[in-house]
């Protein structure tokens, strides 16, 4: 197995369990524990990991996790929310979809659409659609974050402020009273070019998303028309929402 192959994999085990031990990993892989410090190092100064007594825990206040793995968490949710989307669109519609796992759920959930037009800055959503001939996908451009499998940057945002769409589908990584934040300023930066250049703005989030904040605001949340959501949000949020004229909608369990 190569180094990538076994780091992914352990990467994938402290997401799941939040913390490894050097000696079962050196058991499971076959190898020393010398290599499974080397493995956990490397996690460690990603900031995807913290070392502790005999192995490490995973950072959840750390780096975004890589494309792959973020996109199996809450992976259920994200299809129920997928498909509320999906009965969103109008076939023939104009729409932005953002590099969000979220977003390429609803990818997949669109494909029964005709005539879409669909601008995204997602490289996984690009490769989802790629077999939609009666579609016209069109893709941002700008500076590639690799480990994201997106683009940014000034490129990714002027070529977004060139279209005017139906509709934007978007995702965060939290949303409290405050705002809808982003982890990321280059992607933050993207979205609110995205919020400019849509008709309606709709917001996708699982129920993990809801009372978090991250390193950079988005926008105020009465800047989008509705949040769509895997189950009922508290009272508190129901209220808030109407407060804020943002309509809600959610699956039923």
């Amino acid at each position: 197995m190569l180094t990538a192959e076994r780091r992914q994999i352990i990467l994938e085990k402290l997401q799941s369990e939040k913390k490894v031990i050097v000696s079962q990993l050196s058991d499971l892989f076959c190898v020393s524990d010398e290599t499974i410090r080397r493995d956990l190092d490397h996690l460690c100064k990603a900031g995807l990991a913290i070392k502790s007594y005999g192995g490490a825990i995973l950072n959840e206040n750390g780096n975004d996790l890589p494309f792959s793995i973020r996109k199996t968490q809450n992976a259920e949710q994200k299809r129920k929310i997928a498909e509320l989307v999906s009965s969103l669109i109008n076939n023939n519609e104009s729409i932005m979809l953002d590099a969000s796992t979220t977003a390429v759920f609803v990818a997949k959930a669109l494909k029964e659409k005709s005539g879409l037009k669909v601008i995204t800055n997602s490289i996984e959503v690009m490769i989802e659609l790629s077999d939609k001939p009666d579609w016209t996908i069109i893709a941002t451009g700008g500076h590639l974050m690799g480990d994201y499998l997106a683009f940014a940057g000034q490129r990714a945002v002027s070529e977004i402020a060139s279209f005017y769409v139906d509709k934007l589908v978007f995702s965060c990584k939290g949303l409290t009273r405050d705002g809808i934040f982003e982890s990321n300023d280059d992607f933050c930066q993207v979205k609110r070019a995205m919020l400019k250049a849509a008709k309606t703005k709709i917001l996708a989030v699982d129920f993990s998303k809801f009372d978090r904040a991250a390193f950079s605001k988005i926008t105020d949340i009465c800047d989008v028309d509705m949040v769509v959501t895997d189950a009922r949000p508290s009272d508190e949020w129901v209220e808030w929402l109407k407060v804020c004229g943002v309509d809600l909608a959610f699956c039923e369990r």
